[in-house]
């Protein structure tokens, strides 16, 4: 069995996850065994453009995991020219187009994919195909916004202390991020990702580019190799969460960064301690303890599992757009343009205007 397959039962995969604390299993984490197929539209236009005009359009993970496939990335961009541009290294795909001047610059991108819900049994020990060393160190490495040095080492090698196994090292740090951050309701998009700024200041809140990088930089402060998946949620949720999943079709701003940690025994583990201080803030009523029951269940379930509604773009960090005048982007998973004026921002829609709607496809007998 695939270490990212279910124990089935009905149509429905159920796996008890350890929490560490206390060392009990809480309840069954039950998840849909199935895979779903979805319909992202982007669609990004520069309403103010100057000269030549450049757009950057994330594509659907080019690579295969065992919680997603994607199907097909496609892109329209009249009057001007587009190709994909990848990087097999980080998954990632970039839609550019140029536009020439006079040409009103609009990129459709349209990616279709299949998901499934994905749970990693760490009460047994997999029997998963080993990592190239080569994919591990690469995602070992520091980068602008994930330096592993100073305080980062500094603050892993504390965390981790006592901590005798890699499991015991992902989850001791996990635990650190949920009880030690916050969801900060004022950040700008998804959060810059600075953990470095973050330490330094000890303002430890922020959204998910934030609280997921900063376990992603910590883990491989600790020599875990780790990655943020970057992405967008594409429908609700089906396990109650009203905070973790799209309220609607139009998906344009629910970007979301999840984490995964490679542990030799059982290959790449999905995290997101970020959605777990999201429920606190936000799951109805709202400012919810940690104590409380929901976000006792959202802690041990996402330590090891993802509900996919959801679709991830990539694993990049330090991006250079293709054809840019401009410095790199910290990671790509919004749209990005430049005109002959400068790079613009991509969270101002009086110069940016983009939308981005999923629908679901999954055909009626899967």
């Amino acid at each position: 069995m695939n270490r990212r397959d279910f124990l089935q039962s009905g149509g429905i995969a159920s796996v008890s996850l350890a929490f560490a604390k206390t060392g009990r299993l809480f309840s069954q984490v039950t998840m849909l065994d199935r895979w779903r197929t979805f319909e992202v539209t982007t669609r990004a236009e520069v309403l103010k453009p100057s000269g030549t005009t450049r757009v950057w359009v994330p594509a659907a993970l080019i690579s295969e995991t065992p919680f997603q496939k994607t199907l097909a990335n496609s892109f329209n961009s009249e009057g001007g020219t587009a190709r994909m541009v990848e990087s097999k290294s980080d998954a990632l795909g970039i839609v550019t187009a140029e536009f020439p001047a006079g040409v009103r610059p609009i990129l459709t991108v349209t990616s279709r994919i299949t998901t499934k819900d994905c749970v990693v049994d760490l009460t047994a020990r997999g029997t998963t195909p080993k990592e190239s060393r080569a994919e591990l160190e690469h995602f070992l490495r520091p980068t602008k916004l994930l330096p592993t040095d100073g305080i980062v080492k500094a603050t892993a090698s504390e965390i981790t202390k006592g901590s005798k196994t890699d499991l015991e090292k992902a989850r001791a740090i996990y635990e650190w991020i949920v009880d030690n951050t916050f969801r900060n309701p004022k950040t700008r998009g998804c959060g810059a990702g600075d953990i470095r700024f973050m330490l330094e200041s000890k303002d430890l809140g922020g959204k998910c580019a934030d609280l997921n990088s900063l376990y992603v930089g910590l883990a491989r402060a600790a020599g875990l190799p780790a990655r943020d998946v970057y992405g967008i949620r594409v429908a609700k949720s089906e396990m109650g969460y009203k905070s973790l999943g799209a309220s609607s079709e139009n998906v344009t701003k629910a970007q979301h960064c999840r984490a995964e940690v490679y542990l030799g025994e059982y290959g790449w583990v999905p995290v997101d301690p970020a959605d777990v201080r999201k429920v606190v803030l936000e799951e109805p009523p709202g400012n919810r303890p940690l104590e409380d029951d929901m976000v006792k269940k959202a802690r041990a379930r996402l330590f090891g599992s993802w509900e996919m509604n959801w679709m991830a773009y990539n694993f990049a960090h330090d991006v250079a757009l293709p054809g840019s005048n401009g410095a790199p982007v910290g990671f790509l998973m919004y749209p990005q343009a430049e005109t002959s004026d400068g790079r613009l921002d991509s969270l101002d829609p009086d110069n940016f205007k983009y939308e981005i709607t999923s629908r679901e496809i999954t055909p009626t007998n899967s």
